[in-house]
């Protein structure tokens, strides 16, 4: 028997809290403490991100900005070449202008293994200083290694039980094993892409040797981190840099059903995939490696040492699955700051459900409807329960269905016109942290059709969708548009539910506060995808009626 009581909404809402979120203000909105810039000086590229931070600890992007410079252009470890500074130079000045514009409070640049080991990296250092303004921090391996493992524990699925993380640079490779919230083992190896290349490959396409002398040195490296931390159970690798995601963007356009090599987080691949890229592309010379779909000039040269580098890396753990995830450096710069400035905020920005964590995030943004997108996910939930079985859903999808009814009314944020079609594209394209992509459509479409017209041919975006996630979107809809039908008027009428599934039908009894007239005038118009889905007649009822 469904009870949504005030209450129930309370212990909801304190779930989310405890997730990451705070209660929202009176305006619905969390508070904006600060607008901040963070810098990453890579070995090939600058990265930029101008972001939010709010009082409930999470942090919003709002703009972002990335320069190829090239700077070991001698080699990881070498003088930089006067070209580079310059090249150097000119990022960091188009990165400070656009902070400015962006009218952000504050710059935290940090500079990786070119700066750090270059002979004249201080030199470096003082000219931006100089030149720019601009203060730069050349940091450890070590503290590289953990800012990364803030990045991505805050931004993918991980779980409780130890992964493996590696985040590919020109001149070195960050290696973290943790959980969700915990970091058991941090270290930086000097085997980047760029040093790799610079000191082991010297022929385009590749040769056998050369191939052998780099897994060599790679193996070398990596064999006291390997005594040390010793097989994973997870089989989990994530992989946080430029070098996954070109392999993944390779091999998602050989699936059948790929999207055209664009890489969205948490998007996987298998040991079994990888192998096969692996073994066809190595020794393709650089102008037939420029025709495989997924790949990206200018990656065209590292690739190479990058794949063997996995390659490696996936057979000395014994990983079986790579997940990639689109947060780094970058993110932990601005973890490291949220808890350093403000360590009397409530909550963590590093939390136990990232998932969570981000639909809330979006929800308080968009000034969600509380009470009845509150109500409105308790009834489907209860709904989702009694039919799962008839249904064939599995617990997956009873969050995602969770999720979706959260945001089934984010589009009024827009326009009440078309909201729920609103919803689906501010679900899309909201970068929700830890949902594969596959998930995020299914939530996305679920919001899009709890109202109007059902899931049809003509919907362009639901029409590209392969035939199971059609199937899926189609069962979940069915029962948010009657939950959110059993809240008609908004006003969290329906306070018990019975629902009972018969060969032949469900019928749904409510009890209300007041006349149920609305309530189960919302829900009967709405409930024809239901019977479709179910195969059974749908009668929904309130007492008063069958006495």
């Amino acid at each position: 028997m469904f009870k949504p009581t005030r209450a129930n909404a309370s212990a909801l809402q304190d779930s989310l809290s405890r997730a990451g979120t705070t209660q929202p203000t009176s305006n619905g909105l969390a508070k904006r403490l600060k607008r901040i810039t963070a810098i990453d000086l890579g070995t090939n590229s600058f990265h930029a991100i101008i972001a939010d931070l709010y009082d409930d600890g999470h942090f919003e992007i709002v703009d972002a900005l990335k320069e190829m410079v090239i700077m070991a252009e001698k080699g990881v470890g070498k003088d930089l070449t006067p070209g580079a500074m310059d090249r150097g130079v000119a990022a960091l000045r188009k990165f400070y202008n656009l902070s400015e514009g962006r009218q952000s409070e504050a710059i935290i640049a940090y500079a990786t293994s070119a700066v750090r080991e270059a002979t004249n990296g201080g030199e470096f250092i003082q000219r931006v200083i100089d030149e720019v303004g601009l203060k730069i921090n050349a940091i450890s391996g070590l503290m590289e290694a953990e800012l990364i493992a803030y990045g991505v524990q805050h931004g993918v699925t991980i779980g409780s039980t130890p992964v493996l993380m590696a985040d590919i640079g020109g001149g070195s490779v960050e290696f973290i094993v943790g959980t969700q919230d915990t970091t058991s083992y941090l270290t930086s190896k000097k085997i980047g892409v760029a040093r790799l290349a610079a000191i082991l490959l010297e022929h385009d396409p590749i040769t056998p040797e050369e191939v052998e002398a780099i897994q060599q040195y790679i193996e070398k490296t990596l064999d006291p981190m390997q005594q040390q931390i010793g097989r994973l159970p997870s089989g989990l690798m994530i992989g946080s840099s430029g070098t996954y995601q070109t392999i993944a963007a390779m091999i998602d356009a050989r699936r059948p059903n790929g999207h055209g090599g664009i890489i969205t987080n948490e998007f996987e691949f298998s040991w079994t995939e990888f192998k096969s890229l692996f073994d066809e592309f190595l020794f393709l010379p650089r102008k037939q490696r420029l025709k495989v779909e997924g790949l990206e000039e200018k990656r065209s040269e590292l690739i190479i040492p990058g794949m063997i580098l996995v390659h490696s890396i996936m057979r000395m753990f014994n990983v079986e699955r790579v997940k990639i995830s689109t947060q780094a450096l970058r993110e932990g710069i601005l973890i490291r700051y949220i808890q350093k400035i403000y360590p009397k905020l409530a909550t963590s920005p590093v939390t136990e459900d990232p998932r969570r964590d981000s639909i809330m995030e979006l929800a308080i943004k968009c000034n969600w409807h509380e009470s009845h997108s509150v109500q409105v996910c308790h009834l489907a939930l209860e709904l989702f329960d009694e039919l799962q079985e008839v249904l064939k859903l599995d617990d997956t999808e009873r969050e995602l269905l969770e999720y979706a009814a959260i945001l089934h009314d984010i589009g009024y944020h827009i326009s009440h016109r078309k909201h729920h079609i609103h919803a689906l594209y501010l679900i899309l394209n909201a970068d929700l942290r830890g949902f594969s992509e596959a998930e995020i459509q299914i939530m996305a479409h679920v919001a899009r059709y709890h109202r109007r017209s059902t899931p049809k041919k003509r919907h362009e975006l639901y029409e590209e969708l392969d035939k199971d996630l059609k199937k899926r979107i189609q069962k979940l809809s069915a029962i948010l548009r009657v939950a959110d039908g059993l809240d008609r008027s908004h006003y969290q009428n329906v306070e018990a539910m019975d629902v009972e599934v018969t060969k032949k039908e469900i019928k749904i009894t409510i009890q209300t506060t007041s006349d149920p007239e609305l309530e189960l005038w919302g829900a009967r118009r709405k409930s024809f995808l239901l019977e479709k889905v179910a195969k059974r007649s749908v009668v929904i009822e309130a007492p008063s009626e069958s006495s």
